[in-house]
């Protein structure tokens, strides 16, 4: 995970919202991408960019497409 001045807050909230329509809680999908809970915090407030491995870890477990995710995130970031 990259520590970002530009930070990504579009895609933090996109995974956030996919997490929670899957009734996923932030400790299962961090344990399920192979990262910690505060890791995923950070990413999901949109303190930290995430590697793309990360991303792709992430969205393996949220048992989603980085189409997805990334549609998500251009929709709210508009």
């Amino acid at each position: 995970m990259r520590y970002s001045e530009r930070p990504q807050p579009a895609l933090g909230a996109a995974i956030r919202q996919l997490r929670r329509k899957r009734g996923v809680t932030q400790e299962r999908l961090a344990e399920d991408a192979c990262l910690t809970a505060a890791t995923l915090s950070l990413i999901e407030r949109g303190r930290a960019n995430p590697t793309w491995d990360t991303v792709k870890k992430i969205a393996a477990a949220l048992d989603s497409s980085l189409g997805e995710l990334g549609t998500l995130a251009d929709k709210l970031e508009a």
